[in-house]
């Protein structure tokens, strides 16, 4: 049970969408002032005779384990359960001075307990079957670990689509569960946090969720379950653009920042309602390498249109700058974790540094100061936290400082130089996952200890995928760290905390949580930004002079690929379904008015991949180009399994084994244009580009064929393909039927602009510059460009 006690109101959410089973009037009269702080050493900060604290309105107190403290008519949590006000205790104190109070309370092990983070998801029990349940390994990351800091992985779902799975799965979280179940799931957290020797509260971080990606994976983002559903970050990106050109007849430029509000305003509502405060995101990269599989997680290649993007999410999401300089408050919805600094975008021939053929990030453009820009802007915003990517700098000299060829959470250039002093960087770094005991490029021949050390003393003040205390505690005592560095980090971690009002409330109504998520209104807002986002690429005129799109009334529409038959009719089409389960017996499309092909690509065959198989990884006809000084495997001539720690160090594991986390094969990294996905061995388009010519062919008349492709990265529409001959093209990002068919109908007009351009020609993704936007310094140039989008 949550005792409540409640101030008069909270910015959207009010005090009423939580539990209340016990509520208090507060007193108006000021606290007396505080006694000394134990182990101090001086005296405590005094409090002010005059209602300071939260602009004068006292915080909603939620208390399930503890006991409160009144102080003249005032109620405080006792935290620490010692019968006193103690300053972190103190509301009406700023967020700095509460930290420095708690820390100076802390032991060694319980700041360092701080600065890990790790998954723990909610779990099934396996006897009740009943969902929400505290993972076995809850226990030790609290109590011995001293955690406070933990990602959530679990789909949140359905009530008819949630699942019992198995207990400590990591990263795959096979467990779902329902808003309500998450939302009591983070509260029965928050109970364990409460119930630490000081009370700190839990927070809790997960990667995108409120987007349609039909291909979601652990440890890259999460699927959208029962959140509402947006397009893909490009689809946003382009929906701004295209509002930016509507309402100006101009060509766009830095886009209509309105657009990114309504998402974020949904997104923030959806995540705090069920207790999820944390975000590893946005992704602030620049997708200037097409070839990158991650492209698909960054919003634009354009550097003033993402650093417009970043500037609004940290304002939306956390809130405006205060007096003070800080963005967040006890109306922030979610802190932000923008990554991946100093730009991950341009990744070496686009392979992902996830992996350890892919390490090195090149700037051939000699663009390394645009890829700063959007991170400058999210800083400049006030951005909670920033993460460092896996990658090396290859050559890299910037303000006349060449930077160390190694991961940039371990690069004290990187982190303190940069970020911190030239960039004036003040809130936390978090480091990728799994830096300390899979990816730790640059210091692949050094202990787990020495490897914990560089990254802390080089700036970064959390460790994500690690849970091992007594590494940083063993550390201080060698005398390889300082206790003065865990103590920083410790400020920098709980500040943030403090000023969220998490040490007031971190509890959230169960039952609110199921009437916010994927409400009915905010799914109306989710479905006009995806028919904002579609991109009309191509708009034929047909034989008695009309335009292919929109579609003629009651026209015998022949459907194929990932689109129902059922919602093409419920727009009055006459409908000739050509999915079928034996391609065989496909009905043919000679008859119809229009073929509407929805096509899609994703990855395919990649979970074979081995990195020390001489049959994969490390077969001499694929050698990997890439070279990284001084690092084994990757010097230009070997293959690409030949840089994974089972092959240089013997080691049990290979890290690369079953690209777990998306991409091609990496030696068909640079196949983007269809004729050649289709010949490879790790691509597949569906439909399959014989059907789809097929199809084309059948109709006879190529201007009846409309395509919609989703661009889940920038493919390239070759000649030799075909696409280019149907009547109408449509790019998109992720969008349900419904939104398509609107466009496609007429009911809705497309507006949206491409947030990236296109290359006409598999020889431009060769030539162009991994950093640089578009394809200007190609032979080919481009056959979209940044910006365009038709309209009816």
């Amino acid at each position: 049970m949550t005792r409540m006690f409640p101030p008069s109101s909270k910015r959207r959410r009010t005090a009423a969408a939580l539990a209340l089973p016990l509520i208090l009037t507060l007193g108006a009269t000021s606290a007396s002032a505080l006694p000394p702080q134990e182990g101090s050493g001086k005296p405590a900060p005094m409090a002010v005779e005059k209602n300071e604290g939260n602009h004068g309105k006292p915080p909603t107190i939620g208390v399930r384990v503890k006991d409160t403290i009144t102080v003249k008519g005032r109620t405080f949590k006792d935290l620490n359960a010692n019968g006193k006000l103690d300053a972190y205790e103190d509301w009406r104190l700023s967020a700095g001075e509460r930290a420095a109070n708690l820390v100076s309370l802390m032991t060694l092990e319980e700041k360092s307990g701080l600065m890990l983070i790790d998954t723990l998801n909610a779990a099934c029990d396996p006897v009740t079957k009943e969902r929400g349940a505290l993972d076995p390994a809850a226990a030790g990351y609290i109590n011995d670990q001293k955690m406070h800091r933990f990602i959530f992985r679990n789909t949140v779902t359905s009530e008819d689509k949630a699942v019992c799975g198995a207990t400590g799965d990591g990263f795959q979280a096979s467990t779902s569960l329902t808003p309500q179940e998450a939302a009591t799931y983070m509260n029965s957290i928050q109970e364990l946090g409460e119930a630490t020797r000081l009370g700190i509260p839990m927070l809790y971080k997960s990667n995108a969720r409120n987007h349609i990606d039909p291909n979601a994976r652990a440890g890259i983002n999460e699927s959208a379950g029962a959140f509402t559903a947006f397009p893909k970050e490009a689809g946003i990106a382009a929906a701004a653009l295209g509002a930016e050109a509507a309402s100006t007849g101009q060509a766009p430029t830095t886009g209509d920042m309105s657009v990114v509000e309504d998402f974020a305003n949904v997104m923030g509502d959806e995540w705090e309602s069920i207790g999820l405060r944390g975000m590893y995101g946005y992704m602030a990269d620049l997708s200037t390498e097409p070839r990158w599989y991650r492209a698909h997680e960054t919003f634009t290649e354009d550097a003033d249109l993402n650093s417009n993007i970043m500037s609004t999410l940290v304002q939306s999401l956390q809130g405006p700058l205060d007096a003070e300089g800080s963005s967040l408050s006890p109306d922030t919805s979610v802190a932000l974790t923008m990554k991946h600094f100093p730009g991950g975008g341009p990744q070496e021939l686009g392979l992902d540094a996830h992996y350890s053929f892919g390490k090195t990030q090149v700037y051939p453009g000699d663009a390394f100061a645009e890829h700063l820009k959007p991170f400058e802007a999210a800083i400049k915003a006030g951005v909670s936290s920033i993460m460092p990517y896996y990658g090396a700098p290859v050559e890299v000299t910037h303000n006349g400082v060449t930077y160390d060829q190694t991961g940039m959470a371990f690069s004290k250039q990187i982190v303190n130089d940069l970020l911190r002093d030239e960039l004036g960087f003040k809130g936390y770094v978090n480091s990728d996952t799994g830096i300390i005991n899979d990816r730790a490029w640059g210091l692949e021949d050094k202990s787990v200890p020495e490897r914990v050390a560089t990254a802390i003393n080089g700036g970064t003040d959390t460790l994500s995928g690690f849970h091992d205390v007594k590494t940083i505690t063993d550390l201080v005592d060698s005398g390889l760290l300082t206790e003065e560095r865990i103590t920083l980090a410790a400020t920098r971690l709980t500040e943030p905390m403090f000023s969220m009002g998490l040490f007031e409330n971190p509890y959230v109504g169960e039952a609110a949580a199921g009437d916010t998520v994927g409400s009915a209104t905010n799914r109306e807002v989710g479905l006009d930004l995806q028919r904002k986002s579609a991109v009309l690429l191509q708009n034929k005129e047909t034989a008695d002079g009309d335009k292919v799109l929109p579609l003629k009334p009651e026209s015998d529409v022949y459907v194929l690929g990932d689109i129902s038959a059922d919602k093409v009719a419920e727009y009055g089409y006459n409908v000739t379904n050509g999915n079928t389960k034996d391609p065989a017996a496909r009905p043919s499309a000679k008859d119809s008015d229009v073929a509407l092909l929805n096509i899609t690509v994703n990855n395919a065959n990649t979970g074979s991949y081995v990195s020390n198989s001489p049959e994969s990884g490390m077969n001499p006809e694929h050698i990997n180009p890439s070279v990284l000084e001084g690092v084994e495997g990757l010097d230009g001539q070997s293959p690409y399994g030949a840089a994974d720690a089972c092959v240089t160090q013997g080691a049990p594991t290979c890290t690369d084994d079953g690209l777990r986390f998306g991409g091609s094969l990496p030696w068909e990294s640079s196949i983007l244009d269809f004729t050649s996905m289709a010949e490879s061995e790790s691509w597949k388009i569906t439909p399959s580009l014989d059907t789809i010519k097929q199809v084309m062919s059948e109709v006879e008349d190529p201007s009846k064929v409309v395509l919609h492709v989703y661009f889940r990265q920038p493919f390239v529409m070759d000649e030799a393909s075909g696409l280019r001959d149907a009547g109408a093209i449509v790019a998109g990002f992720g969008m349900s039927d419904t939104a398509l068919m609107d466009i496609l109908s007429g009911k809705v007009a497309p507006q949206g602009r491409m947030p990236f351009a296109l290359a006409g020609t598999a020889e431009a993704i060769r030539e162009q510059y991994s950093d640089l936007p578009g394809y200007k310094e190609t032979a080919d140039g481009e056959l979209y460009p940044f910006g365009f989008g038709l309209g009816y």
